[in-house]
């Protein structure tokens, strides 16, 4: 990947607005599905895990909780100052 670091010096404020603007809204579009996608794989996992042990529905109950967990723990990762 080219280091942005040396060019950066030569762009005028409109390239750097619209490249700011790319950054957070691809991060915009990323972070529902990253909610979205947890919660739904925690929960598969625990209703997997409830047909096998004939649990239902706390597994799923609990996978879902997990996924849910999980998502907030990385949004909290991707937003903590360096």
């Amino acid at each position: 990947m080219a280091d942005d670091s040396k060019d950066s010096g030569k762009m005028t404020q409109a390239q750097k607005d619209a490249r700011d603007i790319a950054l957070k809204s691809g991060l915009a579009m990323e972070l529902p599905l990253t909610i979205v996608g947890a919660i739904l794989l925690g929960g598969f996992l625990g209703y997997l895990l409830d047909r096998w042990l004939h649990s239902a529905p706390w597994l799923l109950i609990l996978g879902g909780g997990f996924g849910f967990a999980s998502s907030i723990f990385e949004i909290v990762r991707r937003f903590r100052p360096l």
